[in-house]
């Protein structure tokens, strides 16, 4: 009886905690809002961001999304031909690719690269005392440093998921048509037949814009709330690459639930 009643406390907890920890990331995107009216003043911080967060990471972006388009060709096609329907190969790369492997490989990516970057440079300029010195000028670091990377996430990340759609739609081209002898015309007629433009890819780009949300916030959160010392930023760092895939993935169910299931 004692054992149940110690699970049960741990359990709620547990629940409690979880609870305080979504509470707190709320209130902290509300402020992160509130307080982003300098990024419309100086446009160029938010700019700034941009090339850090989304330039730089475009090579690995345009890399994956040609390999996994071309990986995507072979695999698909193999699969197809087996019923006699290989020509169908590009219809099933364009709507994999812009539905669920665009959106979602993309931000797994671009949590891996750019989310632990920003949150590891946030919380060194915590650990140095950054943030502090800000606030000793008057100047809120919400306000100079956290609604710009936050929204620079936010642009970067749909404008990364077209770039990637697109390189692996190129990728399966390469494949089908080029390598294995599919016709051209029919590669692109049947991808144009199939895919939906509001159904398909307007959807895919809606998955990745929250997707671009929700990552974008567990970065600067973890690395505004890291505790400042080197084993703590590494941390943070550690839990904006877990906690945003995981987040990425449950997300991606019930979007593509409500999407394309109408549940």
């Amino acid at each position: 009886m004692k054992f149940l009643l110690q699970a049960v406390e741990a359990l709620g907890r547990q629940v409690t905690g979880r609870l305080i920890l979504l509470g707190a990331i709320c209130r902290f995107f509300i402020s992160v809002v509130a307080m982003s009216a300098m990024c419309l003043r100086r446009p160029w911080l938010v700019v700034r961001e941009i090339y850090f967060i989304g330039v730089l990471s475009l090579l690995i972006i345009m890399v994956s999304g040609l390999f996994v388009g071309l990986v995507l060709g072979l695999q698909m096609y193999d699969t197809l031909e087996r019923f006699g329907s290989g020509d169908g190969v590009g219809m099933v790369v364009a709507l994999a690719l812009v539905r669920e492997l665009g959106p979602v490989l993309s931000a797994l990516l671009f949590s891996s690269r750019a989310g632990s970057a920003v949150t590891a440079e946030i919380g060194l300029m915590k650990a140095t005392e950054q943030l502090t010195a800000l606030e000793m000028m008057a100047i809120q670091p919400v306000a100079r440093v956290i609604a710009p990377r936050f929204w620079a996430g936010v642009i970067s990340l749909p404008l990364l998921n077209v770039i990637f759609c697109a390189l692996g739609i190129g990728g399966g081209y390469l494949v089908a048509v080029q390598l294995l002898g599919v016709d051209a015309g029919t590669f692109w007629s049947q991808m144009q037949n199939a895919v939906d433009f509001h159904q398909d890819v307007m959807n895919g780009i809606i998955k990745s814009i929250i997707f671009a949300f929700a990552v974008s916030l567990i970065a600067v959160y973890e690395g505004y709330s890291a505790v400042p010392t080197a084993e703590g930023v590494s941390r943070a760092t550690t839990r904006t690459v877990v906690v945003s895939a995981l987040v990425v993935l449950a997300l991606d169910f019930v979007l593509t639930a409500f999407m394309f299931r109408g549940f």
